[in-house]
């Protein structure tokens, strides 16, 4: 294949930030080339994110991604909590104006945005490992990257990072101008598969003494399961039957309820911890997705970020696209960053409300329980929950 030399913007990274992105820009009448190190069947099988926010629905139908999202992903006007064997159910529209959430795989995401890419798109290369970015502080920074046995230059007006933590792009910010805020948690998530139906009609967030569960789903007929375990657990030692006892066990309510069981599959430990890289640009490098911020799945933020980051970033590139004007661009770090630091306020929230730490006391425990309360309660702290739940406004 002819290799592309050069682009006005080089993403790396075909996740769901790398090819949302592209898909607005080619919109827009911006030229990109995507690189994704992976090959197409690895990228479609990566199990993430399954919870979209309004926001979110609302870029991927303007976008053209929508259609099977609208067809099969499941709406959901709410939440179940449970603690101290009560259950209390957050109305999303009720509480946000009108706002909620559709219940729709990351990788059907990613799967239908491929499909848009390779039918109409901008070059999308897989198994293109990019290897280094150098002159990001100049007017022409470059993606050195191995394809297909050889080594490749493509030469760029801008890069943007959609390649992770660990990716290339971040190391071309200078350590001395990259800050990265950490916080790490002392118990993960297991997570399964499982071939049965859900438990509830909703996803259900169960506080209990034994640990934190989360009853979610992928399709009326496949349920997506989550139990809080020790860090450095191995998934091994959580036989079928352990798992479905203890998830009972943890969302056990005053009332008649069992979850529906099933065949389990596609078992992983998930390590839960909250990571900010400032800025989040340096001189023709953006950074957007998970190589600028990570936060603990509790508050279903991860994907919906990063497609807040490539929707403002595509904004900021066509003005500069239709005017000239560097504005937006300008203000890319600043505008992402106040939406992250809320989103990961929010994350923890849920993460230590609903969690039990390992060294915790009755007291933290009457104190979560006290928390829980007052969002049953309170129409004030219920809406606090549902408007960052359903996701912020995008600016």
């Amino acid at each position: 294949m002819t290799h592309p030399r050069h682009t006005t913007v080089g993403i790396i990274g075909g996740g769901p930030a790398g090819l949302l992105l592209a898909r607005l820009l080619h919109r827009s009448g911006i030229d990109c080339v995507v690189l994704e190190s992976r090959d197409r069947s690895y990228v479609e099988r990566r199990q993430r994110a399954g919870i979209l926010e309004q926001g979110t629905v609302d870029v991927l139908r303007a976008c053209g991604a929508g259609e099977r999202m609208d067809r099969e992903g499941l709406v959901h006007d709410g939440i179940e909590l449970r603690w101290n064997r009560r259950a209390h159910r957050l109305d999303f529209p009720a509480l946000t104006g009108g706002r909620r959430v559709r219940v729709y795989a990351q990788t059907e995401v990613v799967k239908d945005l491929i499909a848009l890419q390779l039918a109409d798109g901008p070059p999308l290369l897989f198994g293109a490992q990019a290897r280094a970015v150098t002159g990001a502080d100049t007017g022409r920074p470059a993606i050195r990257y191995h394809h297909q046995g050889r080594e490749q230059t493509l030469t760029c007006d801008y890069v943007v990072s959609c390649d992770g933590f660990h990716g290339v792009a971040r190391e071309a910010v200078p350590e001395r101008v990259r800050r990265t805020h950490t916080r790490s948690y002392p118990y993960s998530w297991l997570g399964v598969l499982a071939e049965a139906p859900p438990s509830h009609e909703e996803l259900i967030y169960a506080h209990s003494a034994r640990g934190f569960a989360l009853f979610s789903m992928r399709t009326p007929t496949v349920s997506r399961l989550y139990l809080q375990v020790p860090n450095g657990t191995d998934p091994a030692d959580w036989p079928d039957d352990r798992i479905w006892d203890e998830l009972e066990a943890r969302g056990a309510i005053d009332g008649q309820w069992k979850p529906a069981r099933g065949p389990l599959s596609a078992k992983a430990v998930l390590p839960m911890r909250s990571s900010v890289t400032e800025p989040m640009r340096y001189g023709r490098v953006l950074l957007a997705g998970d190589a600028a911020h990570i936060v603990p799945p509790t508050g279903a933020k991860g994907l919906n970020l990063a497609v807040a980051d490539v929707t403002v970033l595509a904004r900021a590139l066509g003005q500069l696209h239709r005017t000239g004007s560097t504005e937006l661009l300008d203000a890319y770090s600043d505008t992402c960053l106040r939406r992250v630091w809320r989103a990961e306020h929010f994350s923890a929230f849920m993460t230590t409300t609903l969690h039990t730490a390992p060294d915790q006391s009755p007291f933290d425990t009457r104190l979560q329980h006290s928390q829980l309360d007052r969002i049953a309660d309170s129409p004030h702290a219920a809406a606090e929950l549902a408007e960052n739940y359903t996701g912020l406004p995008l600016i």
